[in-house]
């Protein structure tokens, strides 16, 4: 395979800003950061010198994208097209996300997904469930009539898909208040990833959920309680307890940008990444898409139906970048983080995403100076 050192543009290391330094890459790998008049057997490519060469996007929650919406057609083919759709934007590795529906087309995209991150290059990473297994209090746009429990049947695939995939990941995003303590033990330990959303949880209860295996929080603020003085709820458990992971959309729509300033002022450095909830229109020119037989409509910068309720979110994750500099007032760097290195700490895929280091994935983004996308590699 051809060795290349990519020079000329600035590097962000997942940890600092560096000057004066290539990456050296091969065979899909980034072999070392090395300074700029080292001698380096490889072929050198020249990047634009005003740009930026960063960790590419890790996006855990995407339900569609290019006009596609994974719940539609659960298929390896959808979610390569989501991941395609997406890479343009700066995102190299995402979840395709399957929201409430019934067991069987559930199981589809989930056998769907995992077959599309086996396929090299293909930028999907795994399977993110929001739901069944939801509060019938907090459905949000989510079908009540598909909101069940989880049974023995479904731990047991649920479990069986994540060891049959030890690659790739499966998130389910439930809530907590409803399923038992055992269920939450067996699919944790079975290597399912567990957040906590669409939920009217307790503060007491989101603490026990984390002590069985709960790592996040689901869309923080969203479809949950708001926090009040005596039932502070699963928002502030997602704010304040050090062992979860909250996913956020910052759109400035979904949330105050306030509520997420002081978010990120109450959590440990690294616990709050972002996500982008994407929808089919997102990377298209549509103005409205259909979810459960139902219109949303694409209008100022929201997804919702006729009566106000949002569907997922219209950004992608550069602009969520961009927001988090611009609304949130986070550095550059720690924007950067937020949509690349925590997310895949979430994941546990920080050993190879999210660092431009040694032995890490080359999978990259090459900014400009205002912050567009000029290039990705997957």
């Amino acid at each position: 395979m051809t060795r290349r050192f990519l020079t000329g543009a600035r590097l962000f290391t997942g940890d600092a800003l560096l000057d004066g330094h290539g990456l050296l890459v091969e065979d899909g790998r980034i072999l070392d950061l090395l300074p700029v008049g080292a001698a380096v057997m490889a072929e050198a490519v020249r990047l634009p010198e005003d740009s930026l060469l960063a960790p590419g996007f890790i996006d855990a929650q995407v339900n569609g994208a290019g006009g596609v919406l994974f719940n539609d057609h659960p298929t390896v083919e959808a979610a390569l097209a989501i991941a395609a759709a997406l890479r343009r934007s700066g995102t190299v590795g995402l979840l395709p996300t399957f929201i409430t529906d019934d067991r069987g087309r559930t199981e589809q995209a989930t056998r769907a997904a995992l077959a599309a991150s086996a396929l090299p290059g293909s930028g999907v990473l795994g399977v993110h469930l929001e739901g069944p297994f939801l509060s019938p209090e907090r459905p949000g746009v989510h079908e009540p009539r598909f909101i069940r429990q989880p049974d023995e049947s479904d731990l047991a695939f649920l479990t069986g898909a994540a060891a049959g995939a030890p690659d790739a990941r499966v998130l389910v995003t439930l809530a907590p208040e409803r399923v038992s303590d055992d269920a939450l033990r067996r699919l944790s330990a079975g290597g399912v990833i567990l957040s906590a959303g669409h939920s009217a949880a307790g503060l007491e209860r989101v603490g026990e959920a984390a002590g069985l295996g709960l790592r996040g929080v689901t869309h923080l603020f969203n479809a949950m309680p708001p926090i009040v003085n005596r039932a502070p709820g699963l928002a502030l458990a997602g704010m304040q307890d050090p062992r979860l992971w909250c996913g956020v959309i910052a759109d400035g729509v979904h949330v105050h940008p306030a509520l997420l300033r002081l978010t990120l002022a109450a959590k440990p450095p690294g616990r709050v990444f972002l996500v982008t909830d994407a929808m089919p229109p997102v990377g298209t020119d549509a103005t409205a898409f259909t979810l459960y037989g139902r219109t949303i409509h694409r209008r100022d910068g929201r997804l919702e139906t006729a009566d106000g309720t949002l569907a997922g979110a219209d950004i992608d994750m550069i602009g969520a970048v961009r927001n988090a500099v611009g609304l949130l007032g986070v550095s550059l760097e720690e924007a950067l983080r937020m949509a690349s290195l925590h997310p895949a700490t979430f994941l546990g895929l920080e050993d190879r995403y999210g660092r431009l280091a040694p032995g890490h994935r080359a999978a990259l983004v090459l900014l400009g100076p205002e912050l567009e996308v000029l290039r990705t590699w997957v």
